[in-house]
This record gives structure tokens, C-alpha cells and sequence, in this order.
């Protein structure tokens, strides 16, 4: 929704914005001076878990991602609460914060405080301010034909999620998808800065196939992913065959239109599912072929959920995204 309404608004210009929202990357990056800038995003959501501190990990990894995914380092956060506390004990909410808290302490980050409205639905998030050295940002445009692209983490949480809400799993069958949306993606930041990359964005809202479509028009090329190769959350895609998925893989679809294509050898239930919605997802990153193998070490260095290679970047054709 909010990338529809910035079409209509004017771009911002200013000679330190280094990177703004006409590419509808992950985060804002505002220089400083010539070695410092200052990395800005914001997300809140409804809950996804029935467990109060968990859903505040999930937000908290969730906001802290935008800045890891520019190649930044997180510095301050500040909570967006949501609480309908004439229904809800306070208590839920201490919990929520107590999670989001938690999972800033690893990365770093010091809560500042934050802004609470009263409202029918709990919703939580956080707004992050983050840094990075100017000349080693990661937007989600420099990606070159030639690259090949690595993901870090497995896809499936929308599913899994919807999952539990309609009460088909327990708790327990969705352990593995909690524990890679509170995973943080420092690691996997961390083997980028190292190894250097040309183009990086996380997975969340728009799916996997939505911000690798932001990242092929943003840099002008065409991404080929392999379907079959792209690691999935157990059950993921018995849940997807179900109908299991969240309404954003239609709006994906509809979204792209003919600019995704999907190859005969590709199940649809598969291509939906990777057209879903994540939470909390891993890095996509467009790396040279020449740097894919110190990548694929720095990424089992620091033990991401996975360090797959799930296709490359071509020239520019009719599709911005191929699913082979």
C-alpha cells in the first residue's frame, strides 16, 4: 500500500540522501560525513504467535533486518505500540516489550523509549536508526548480470503461521519457523560486509518473488530462481497445497503480472509460495560468481539458517522475474 501512494508524492533531493524511497529499498541512509551515515527504517504488525515475548522478537528482528540489510549496524530503536488495554491485561504488553527488548540487546541496539496508542488490535514494532559507512551501502539496485544469488534463510513463515491461527498445528510444529524469524540476520550481514556483494534486500511483506522483483527493477536485469532450489520451512508447502497462504501472493501476482514468469517445470503451489508473505525472512544478496565461494564460508562461519545459491541475474528481458 505504501508504495503505491509514494509513486504519487515527490521525491525527496538532498546531496547526503544516499538512498531514499524511489526504490522502495529496506531503509532510508542519510550521510553524515564522509565515512558515516545514518541508516533509518521503521515496521510494525499485528501479532503472528500467541506468545506475547516471542511476537515482540519476531517485530524486533523483523525492524532490526531493514538495517542489516543495507549493510548497517542497528545504534537505537524506539517501540510503536498498538494496545487495547481496557481488554488486555498490561502485563501482555510488558511481555511484548520485555521480547523486542531482548532481541535489541543482542544486536546492539539501545531502546530509547517510544510512542503507544490505544487501539483495538495489539500491534507492535519498532523504529530503528542504524549507521553505515557511505561507501559500503547494499541497496537492492546494483545488481549485475552475471551475479549469482544467495538466500539465508528458508522461506514458508506466512504459511506456517496462518497454519497455527486456524489451529491446525500446535506450538510445538512451529518452533522451527519462530526460531528463524527471531534469528537475526547480523550473520549474514556480517558475510556480506566481508566479502562484499552488489545488491542486497531482506524477505518479508512482499514475499520472495516480490523484493527480488523490487531488486531486478530497481537495477534494471532480470532474475532466474530456481524454484526447486530455494530451501522451504518443513510443511510449508503441504500447508501451501492446502490453501494455507496469506492474501499477499495474489497481489504479488497481480502486481507483476506478465514481469513474472513461471516456467512449466514449476508446481503453482510452489510459485505461490514463494510469492507469500514473509516475517522476519533472511537476506537476499546478489554477489558476483567470483565471490560466491567466500560468501558461501562466511555464511557457514557464522551459522545462518542456510546459505543457498537459488539462482542468478541475466540481462534485462521481458520477465523481471523467472521461476525455472
Amino acid at each position: 500500500m505504501v508504495a503505491q501512494v509514494l509513486r504519487h508524492l515527490p521525491r525527496s533531493a538532498h546531496p547526503d540522501l544516499l538512498v531514499g524511497h524511489e526504490h522502495f529499498d529496506d531503509a532510508g541512509v542519510f550521510r553524515i560525513r564522509e565515512d558515516y551515515a545514518l541508516v533509518q527504517t521503521l515496521d510494525f504488525f499485528p501479532p503472528l504467535v500467541d506468545d506475547p515475548f516471542t511476537f515482540g522478537q519476531i517485530a524486533a528482528a523483523n525492524a532490526l533486518s531493514d538495517v542489516y540489510a543495507m549493510g548497517g549496524q542497528p545504534l537505537t530503536a524506539m517501540n510503536i505500540v498498538g494496545f487495547p488495554d481496557k481488554e488486555l491485561p498490561g502485563e501482555i504488553l510488558v511481555e511484548i516489550l520485555r521480547g523486542g527488548a531482548e532481541r535489541c540487546e543482542a544486536a546492539g541496539a539501545v531502546v530509547l523509549g517510544g510512542h503507544s496508542v490505544r487501539d483495538a488490535e495489539v500491534k507492535f514494532g519498532l523504529s530503528v536508526t542504524g549507521w553505515v559507512d557511505p561507501r559500503r551501502v547494499f541497496a537492492n539496485s546494483g545488481a549485475k548480470a552475471g551475479d549469482v544469488i544467495v538466500l539465508t534463510k528458508p522461506i514458508g513463515s506466512g504459511t506456517m503461521t496462518t497454519a497455527r491461527k486456524k489451529d491446525l498445528i500446535d506450538d510445538a510444529a512451529l518452533d522451527e519457523a519462530i526460531a528463524v524469524m527471531v534469528e537475526l540476520n547480523r550473520g549474514a550481514r556480517d558475510a556480506m560486509v566481508e566479502v562484499g556483494a552488489n545488491a542486497a534486500t531482506d524477505i518479508t511483506g512482499f514475499g520472495l518473488v516480490g523484493h527480488a522483483f523490487e531488486m531486478a527493477d530497481a537495477s534494471g536485469v532480470t532474475l532466474e530462481i530456481q524454484a526447486n532450489d530455494v530451501p522451504l520451512l518443513s510443511g510449508a508447502l503441504r500447508f501451501a497445497q492446502d490453501g494455507l497462504l496469506t492474501r499477499t501472493y495474489r497481489g504479488t501476482q497481480s502486481h507483476l503480472g506478465e514481469r513474472l514468469r513461471v516456467d512449466g517445470g514449476v508446481s503453482p503451489t510452489l510459485a505461490n509460495l514463494l510469492c507469500d508473505a514473509q516475517t522476519s525472512g533472511g537476506l537476499l544478496i546478489s554477489v558476483p560468481e567470483s565471490d560466491l565461494p567466500g560468501l558461501l564460508a562466511g555464511l557457514q562461519r557464522q551459522r545462518t539458517p542456510v546459505s543457498a545459491v537459488i539462482g542468478r541475474v541475466i540481462p534485462q528481458g521481458d520477465a523481471a522475474i523467472v521461476l525455472r
